[in-house]
């Protein structure tokens, strides 16, 4: 049967494919579009698995809301490079992603993975993408509020998302907060969730820090007690200082509005992810090698 080339673009629209891939599957199953979109599926999945290994530590975030339900997600999809990131095909896969995880709530990544989008699972999907793309997608985590509260809902670009559960308040002051943590990233709520641990630590490391001062032990002790009250603001939101008005610590803001924060979450691409070094030039000598 002859391949034509309205055949090969019926097939790359259908799956995504490279022109030379879907024409190779074609060849192979001698025209019949159904089994050689199942050859690029499968070679998907080959290309995948030898991909699987490499880091993926660029990528996007995206912010799903339902106002009717009050349920918000949050949700972190990694690429190899920012190049992949910024693809359209990519920022799709993201979305409806976030589509899915709103809609059905699945428990963890893997569940996600199982969830049937159009009749194809959500790991069919991201196989797919893969051979499109020719690069490792993983994809990592993702968090579900439902709150009755104010929720600030915030995202920075596409790498940096934030959620906030607050308790009274107004929708205004949720969406600063929301901005505040995008912005200096505390790692708790207040004081009194910081683990002891930490609080022994960083004392450590300021007692260290003054062990050469020549002032009296009593002067030291009150500013290693300073100096660590001033971490505690820094690493928590109600105690760092508001970014729109530096006159004011966050929980002042709070008070004067009589509300509470119930919790946050804070995502940003990548973070946590250990990068892999590497010479850009020969890396992409070596990707032209492997397309020829």
């Amino acid at each position: 049967m002859e391949i034509t080339p309205a055949l090969v673009k019926e097939l790359r629209e259908r799956t995504g494919a490279g022109m030379m891939d879907c024409k190779k599957a074609l060849v192979e199953a001698q025209g019949a579009i159904d089994l050689a979109a199942e050859l690029l599926r499968k070679a998907g999945a080959a290309k995948a698995d030898k991909k699987s290994s490499r880091v993926a530590a660029e990528g996007r975030v995206a912010l799903k809301s339902d106002a009717k339900t009050g349920r918000h997600v949050l949700l972190e999809v990694n690429s190899e490079t920012d190049f992949v990131a910024k693809d359209a095909s990519f920022g799709a896969f993201v979305e409806r992603l976030a589509d899915v995880v709103l809609a059905e709530r699945p428990a963890d990544v893997e569940e996600l993975m199982r969830a049937s989008v159009d009749g194809r699972s959500v790991e069919d999907l991201r196989l797919e993408l893969v051979t499109k793309v020719g690069e490792n997608i993983a994809v990592r985590r993702f968090d579900v509020l439902e709150s009755k509260g104010n929720v600030g809902a915030y995202v920075h670009g596409t790498r940096i998302g934030v959620l906030v559960d607050l308790e009274g308040g107004s929708p205004e002051l949720a969406r600063d907060l929301a901005m505040q943590v995008a912005s200096l990233a505390p790692r708790y709520v207040a004081s009194e969730q910081v683990p002891q641990e930490v609080l022994e630590k960083e004392r450590e490391i300021i007692k260290a820090q003054t062990a050469e001062e020549k002032k009296p032990p009593e002067i030291i002790a009150k500013m290693v007690e300073g100096r660590l009250r001033k971490f505690i603001d820094e690493i928590t939101l109600t105690g760092q200082v508001f970014v729109k008005d530096d006159k004011k610590r966050v929980r002042d803001l709070l008070a004067s509005q009589k509300a509470t924060v119930r919790g946050f979450r804070r995502y940003e691409v990548g973070e946590g992810i250990e990068k892999k070094s590497a010479d850009f030039v020969s890396e992409v000598m070596a990707q032209a090698k492997q397309s020829r």
